[in-house]
């Protein structure tokens, strides 16, 4: 699957900009040309050579706190796609062969996380356990993870009925390796899909916690927290805001142009993406043979 999406396009640009991201969090805090919280002589300094981006209200270096803060904002994204992978997957694929009692209490379930708007719920959380951000996302993770529920439940019901399944069954093989034999490769692509989407997702839910100043205590630099600090002064710098908010943009949409990339090349009008309208156009005379000429033998 990683080479027909490294065959499009769209797939090499969304991995190029996600492995630039990548290289930032990891590296980031070690790229940073000064200290992130060093103040300065000179606040609201616009970019120059000393100052790339120029300087924040506290005089710090904006583009030292902009790397320095890429760590948070990947690392947060990250948990909560991958913890609702882990709650939403598995069970929407046991749902399928694991009777009727499990089937309805998992559905029942998915639809009240599906009701809670998540964010407030994050939001409630950090007020219970603390200003941590790794907890507001362990349980926005939770409540995103019927996406995931819902398409892992839909892609195996494709397949659950299916006559290499069913022989299966006849054959007594057991759950885990009937999911690990047959079911898990069909559910793959399309959870591969939602868990690109909801990476994205999970930018725009740290950045709107961090703008809101829950879950990392300043003085940290967050994508989020620059943003509203920027907000403050757009008087003196109306362009501060621009570079982490572009961050935040050109993550979330090399995230949704990953999704669109896998989903072309697993689905089905991504089969043959080199044959394009040509093959579709020969399928129709295969299927549509030529009317007879008028005047034809009777």
């Amino acid at each position: 699957m990683v080479r027909r999406v490294l065959a499009l396009t769209s797939g090499r640009i969304a991995l190029a900009v996600l492995t630039v991201i990548a290289v930032l969090a990891v590296f980031g805090p070690l790229l940073a040309p000064r200290s992130p919280l060093a103040t300065g002589d000179h606040p609201l300094a616009a970019a120059s050579g000393t100052h790339w981006l120029g300087t924040d209200y506290l005089g710090r270096d904006v583009l030292s706190r902009l790397l320095d803060g890429s760590r948070v904002s990947v690392l947060g994204s990250l948990e909560v796609a991958f913890t609702a992978l882990a709650i939403g997957a598995l069970p929407g694929i046991l749902s399928v062969h694991l009777g009727r009692v499990f089937e309805w209490v998992t559905l029942r379930l998915a639809d009240t996380l599906v009701a809670l708007p998540f964010l407030l719920f994050a939001v409630a959380v950090v007020a219970l356990l603390g200003n941590g951000l790794t907890q507001a996302m362990l349980v926005t993770g939770a409540l995103v993870s019927p996406l995931f529920y819902r398409v892992a439940r839909a892609a195996t019901l494709a397949v659950a009925r299916s006559p290499y399944v069913e022989a299966a069954v006849i054959a007594g093989a057991s759950t885990g390796w009937i999911v690990r034999r047959h079911i898990w490769a069909k559910v793959l692509p399309p959870i591969a899909v939602a868990l690109a989407q909801t990476v994205g997702v999970g930018f725009v839910i740290v950045s709107s916690l961090t703008f809101l100043g829950i879950g990392v205590q300043p003085p940290a630099p967050t994508w989020g927290g620059l943003l509203a600090s920027d907000l403050g002064y757009l008087s003196q710098q109306p362009w501060a805001p621009l570079a982490p908010a572009l961050l935040i943009m050109v993550t979330v949409w090399a995230c949704n142009l990953l999704a669109d990339a896998i989903r072309d090349v697993t689905g089905e009008a991504g089969r043959t993406p080199a044959a394009g309208r040509g093959t579709r156009a020969d399928d129709r005379t295969e299927a549509d043979p030529a009317p007879a000429p008028a005047g034809g033998a009777r």
